[in-house]
């Protein structure tokens, strides 16, 4: 059986053999927080890294889709989703109305609670909160590889 872990792997490395696929946050090129390691065999030359600008990423990530990229919007943690939250709710859900498809991936972790509580900075799971703002972004809560 593949691991959690792995699953997420192969999936980067699917999403990485298309021309278009660019891979955007915090942690993409260089180690620093687990996610890092979800990106194994993705070429460099496919990563963008960027500064603590959750709000900005989602935006620039926005306007990649607009020309023929599709962009993996990495955070680390679900948590710092919500400084993105103008992006994703009055734009990026809001843009098919006018007529724009951006086609965004959006991937985040919830902070784990075992074996230590990072506290509820770093651990929250807003999934149905975003499942219940978004009309035109769909939302998946991925628990098991073979949900992946």
């Amino acid at each position: 059986m593949t691991s959690f872990a792995a699953a997420v792997n192969d999936a980067m490395l699917m999403l990485a053999e298309r021309d278009d696929t660019v891979f955007v946050g915090q942690s993409v090129r260089y180690d620093g927080a687990a996610i890092f390691h979800s990106l194994e065999g993705v070429p460099m030359r496919k990563r963008i890294e960027m500064p603590v600008i959750e709000d900005f990423q989602l935006g620039y990530c926005t306007g990649l889709s607009l020309t023929g990229k599709l962009p993996v919007c990495i955070y680390p943690r679900m948590d710092f989703m919500l400084l993105a939250m103008n992006q994703l709710v009055n734009h990026l859900d809001k843009l098919p109305m006018f007529g724009w498809r951006p086609k965004v991936i959006i991937r985040c972790r919830v902070g784990s609670k075992k074996p230590l509580d990072a506290g509820p900075q770093h651990s929250q799971d807003h999934t149905r909160a975003f499942q219940l703002m978004l009309h035109n972004v769909r939302v998946d809560e991925v628990c098991t590889p073979a949900e992946v």
